[in-house]
């Protein structure tokens, strides 16, 4: 007994040791804008060593006070890490910065916002310097990132090796999504998911340019028009269905037809309510293409087959 509590008192006296906290990686951050800066911001308060460079000096301020190495030249802030991320103002900014440096062993992480061609020159300027390449797409504005459940996240794609080394660094701004190998990709689906919020913004601003002037309050029908296209939101899987497989015709229940048939009604009402429908007739138009052409007992996805030509 006694030395069952001599053994207890040692162990109380000298507790065994906690297991250390692993350490945070190491990354640098060329460029400190809107987006850069927010980035660098979720980075170091989730407790990464940061060095980060802007061509405005000024820029980086802020974040050196929140424990940020500011490095003088985009080179040593890519000597001070193996993670690299650039987040400039277009790719031609994005060359310019990165023309005269080296890469080789680095992993490059391109948050630029830009084309699909942009990335993949990138990928290939990388690879003929020895260095992995990774491209990403912001589904997200500077205000979300790094903040929990505002639905912020990032495509990424280009090397799958580089994305699943660096995956945890990469998911402190916001949810990562990898897309696949091609580094075009990424920007690929930010344009796609971006051009369809833009007819989105589109119908929305005609629909409310038609009750402008009325004794309709904008606030009561905005409830309605949320309502309205997230019952309308499914067709997104009915059209990927119908053009994986071919067939726009089976269980169409409003078809191309109808639809060209009832514009007419949609551009009277347009100019009753002194609307100009410039946001509607390039969508109108193709539908009466697509009809004249012989597909009125279509769905809509045929208009997809149209654009392609």
């Amino acid at each position: 007994m006694e030395s069952d509590t001599s053994a207890a008192e040692t162990n109380r006296s000298h507790p065994a040791p906690a297991h250390p906290t692993p350490a945070k990686a190491p990354l640098a951050l060329l460029g400190t804008g809107a987006m850069g800066g927010a980035l660098a911001r979720s980075w170091l308060a989730a407790g990464h060593p940061l060095t980060v460079w802007n061509r405005t000096p000024s820029r980086t301020e802020p974040l050196a006070a929140l424990g940020a190495e500011v490095a003088a030249t985009p080179a040593e802030a890519m000597a001070s890490a193996e993670l690299v991320v650039v987040c400039l103002l277009d790719h031609t900014s994005v060359g310019a910065t990165l023309a005269d440096l080296d890469p080789a062993g680095r992993d490059l992480v391109d948050l630029t916002t830009g084309t699909p061609a942009d990335s993949r020159a990138g990928a290939a300027w990388a690879a003929e310097r020895g260095a992995r390449f990774l491209a990403g797409g912001v589904m997200a504005i500077p205000p979300m990132i790094g903040v929990p459940n505002t639905g912020a996240y990032v495509f990424y794609s280009g090397s799958g090796e580089l994305f699943e080394a660096h995956r945890d660094t990469l998911a402190v701004p916001a949810a990562t999504r990898y897309v696949g190998t091609d580094p075009g990709f990424a920007a690929l689906h930010d344009v796609a998911l971006l051009s369809a919020m833009t007819g989105m913004f589109a119908g929305l601003s005609h629909a409310f340019a038609l009750i402008r002037g009325e004794d309709i309050a904008p606030s009561e029908f905005a409830p309605l028009l949320a309502e309205w296209l997230t019952a309308m939101a499914p067709t997104a899987r009915r059209m990927a269905a119908q053009l994986d497989s071919g067939d726009y015709t089976t269980g169409v229940a409003s078809t191309l037809a109808m639809q060209v048939a009832g514009a007419p009604t949609l551009l009277r009402t347009a100019r009753e309510q002194g609307v100009d429908a410039e946001l509607l007739l390039p969508y109108l138009a193709l539908m009466e293409r697509r009809v004249a052409d012989g597909h009125g007992d279509e769905s809509g996805t045929g208009l997809v087959d149209l654009l392609r030509r």
